[in-house]
C-alpha cells in the first residue's frame, strides 16, 4: 500500500505575527509546523502502513525552510518525502492543487491520499476538492472515522449539529483527516534521528512546468487584527446599564 500524506508547513497558532510590508510577514525567527489536522491524516497513514505494509510519502509544497516541518513529519513514521520548492510565501489553492498533482503523478499513483480538513494559517478549505478535481478521484472532508478494506475505504464524517453520515468511496481517493480519527503520536528521540537520514526529493516549482505567478487569486494586502479596547463596565439598575449600552451601541460604536 502506498500512501501520499500533503502536509503544510504553517506557522504555529501561538506565533506572534509580526507583517513585513503589505503582502507577506516575518518568517525568520517564527516557529513553523505541520498544520495540526495534516497530523491525524499522518498519524492514520502510518498506522495502516504499519498493519498492512507499505509506505508512506509526505508531499510539501513551499519554501525550502519547509524541510524542518517535513523531518518532523518523518519523525512520526514517514517513509521519504517530496518538496516542490518555491519562493514566495503564499501560493494560492489553484497553483498549489497543480504543483501537488504534478508531483504525485511524477512519483507513481497511490492507493490513498490524506490530507488535512483544512490549514490553520489561510483557510482556505479548497486543496482537497480541487486536487481531487485534479486527479479525477473522489474525496471525503472532515473524516472522523475509518476503515479501509482493500480497494473500499468506508468513513464517518460529522456534518453539523451532531450528526454523523456514513460514506463508502472507492480507492484511489483522497481522505481529509479531523480531529478524533485518531491521536497522533509523538516522535520520541530514536525518531527524530533516524528522520535526519530520510530522503527528500526538493523539486522546484519551475522543473514541474508551473509559473508561480500564474495563481488565479491575487493577495493584495494583510493587516494585523486591530487590538480590543478595554471592557467597559456598565454601573446602576438594569434599566439604566440598558440605556446606557444602547448610547455606546449607537454614539460610540455606530453600529445602531
Amino acid at each position: 500500500m502506498k500512501i501520499c500524506v500533503c502536509i503544510k508547513h504553517v506557522p504555529d497558532t501561538a506565533a506572534n505575527i509580526k507583517l513585513a510590508g503589505e503582502q507577506g510577514f516575518e518568517d525568520s525567527e517564527c516557529k513553523f509546523v505541520v498544520n495540526p489536522y495534516d497530523e491525524y491524516g499522518l498519524e492514520e497513514s502510518v498506522s495502516l502502513v504499519e498493519k498492512n505494509g507499505g509506505e508512506v510519502v509526505v508531499v510539501t509544497v513551499g519554501k525550502e525552510a519547509a524541510t524542518a516541518t517535513i523531518r518532523s513529519a518523518m519523525a512520526m513514521g514517514a517513509h521519504r518525502a517530496i518538496l516542490v520548492k518555491t519562493e514566495g510565501q503564499f501560493l494560492d489553492s489553484a497553483l498549489t492543487c497543480k504543483a501537488l498533482k504534478a508531483a504525485i503523478e511524477k512519483d507513481g499513483t497511490p492507493d490513498i491520499i490524506f490530507t488535512g480538513k483544512g490549514s490553520v494559517d489561510t483557510e482556505g478549505f479548497q486543496t482537497q476538492y480541487r486536487l481531487a478535481a485534479a486527479l479525477g478521484i473522489p474525496v471525503v472532508n472532515e473524516v472522523s472515522k475509518l476503515t479501509v478494506d482493500g480497494s473500499k475505504a468506508v468513513m464517518e464524517r460529522e456534518t453539523g449539529s451532531g450528526e454523523r453520515e456514513v460514506v463508502e468511496m472507492t480507492l484511489p481517493g483522497i481522505i481529509g483527516a479531523t480531529k478524533g480519527l485518531n491521536e497522533p503520536r509523538y516522535p520520541k528521540f530514536p525518531d527524530i534521528m533516524k528522520a535526519k537520514k530520510k530522503p527528500i526529493d526538493v523539486i522546484p516549482l519551475s522543473d514541474l512546468g508551473i509559473d508561480e505567478g500564474a495563481g488565479k487569486s491575487v493577495l493584495v494586502k494583510l493587516e494585523a487584527t486591530p487590538e480590543r479596547s478595554g471592557a467597559k463596565m456598565l454601573e446602576g439598575s438594569v434599566t439604566e446599564q440598558v440605556a446606557q449600552l444602547v448610547k455606546i451601541l449607537k454614539e460610540e460604536e455606530k453600529v445602531i
